[in-house]
């Protein structure tokens, strides 16, 4: 390092003051988390940057500072156990998601060689982790979209778990009745939310994983028919909604007579976030 430059907690701070006037939500830990990802170093321990990389930080910052997801720029996603790779044409996963996939595995964790069914895969996020955290169990992932599948082919190679590209209307009728576990993370959001909706979600995500309709329960009514389809009796359900939807989404499930014990759970954030219940 030049003796006339600062060093990297200045740099690393200046970052941080350019990232709270642009709006970012978590300043320092993304400002650190992109010193760490330049040189190759961690956000609890950062190396000096050399000229080049402070050239690259600086640029970083300012795409970050653009409302570009920080996942965007490094590439990578944590969850649960694992990481995972992430960019453009597919959903970044949400850390509240973890919350449903640890109750899914506790809900099978008596049950020896599951069959477990991930609607809506994305990047593959919770199948990966279900097949990871269940080696003994056979996953299988329905994903439409076409770019979210080259993501998660890439994240789900070495698990075992089988990806599928399609709807997941009608999907895996060779399954019928079989399923342990079928859990999803759909699109919810209403189309009357837009303007709520954060900068680097609504200009990033891909519309096909966040739109739902009006009311943003257009593609949970089809979990909810494909699960009581899939689903042995006695097997279990997980999806995922929105904040808002703590009464709307367990109220599809129970018009739906298949299933049982629905109920509704919060997320870390004491937020309304997924719907549980069970096949009768």
């Amino acid at each position: 390092m030049n003796a006339e430059e600062p060093g990297v907690r200045v740099v690393v701070a200046q970052g941080v003051e350019r990232l709270r006037g642009a709006g970012v939500a978590s300043p320092e830990f993304d400002a650190g988390e992109l010193m760490a990802f330049v040189t190759g170093s961690s956000r609890l321990q950062l190396a000096e940057p050399t000229a080049e990389q402070r050239v690259r930080y600086e640029e970083l910052i300012e795409r970050r500072a653009g409302r570009e997801p920080l996942q965007h720029l490094t590439g990578t996603a944590a969850f649960r156990y694992r990481e995972l790779a992430v960019g453009p044409g597919v959903f970044v996963p949400r850390p509240e998601t973890e919350v449903m996939v640890g109750w899914i595995l506790d809900r099978i964790a008596g049950v020896k060689n599951p069959l477990v069914v991930d609607l809506c895969t994305g990047s593959g996020a919770i199948a990966g982790a279900v097949a990871t955290e269940r080696p003994d169990s056979t996953v299988h992932a329905v994903e439409l979209s076409p770019e979210a599948v080259t993501w998660a082919r890439r994240n789900l190679a070495g698990t075992g778990a089988i990806l599928h590209e399609g709807d997941i209307d009608g999907c895996l009728p060779e399954l019928d009745g079989r399923v342990d576990a079928v859990i999803s993370n759909p699109p919810y959001i209403p189309l009357t939310a837009w303007e709520s909706v954060t900068a680097e979600v609504r200009d990033h995500d891909p519309a096909l994983a966040l739109w739902s309709g009006d009311d943003g329960l257009d593609e949970i009514k089809v979990v909810a028919a494909t699960a009581g389809r899939l689903l042995a009796p006695g097997g279990w359900f997980a999806c995922e909604h929105a904040d808002v939807q703590g009464e709307s989404a367990p109220a599809v499930f129970t018009a739906t007579t298949h299933f049982t014990e629905v109920r509704d759970h919060q997320d870390l954030s004491a937020r309304n976030r997924f719907t549980t219940g069970r096949r009768i």
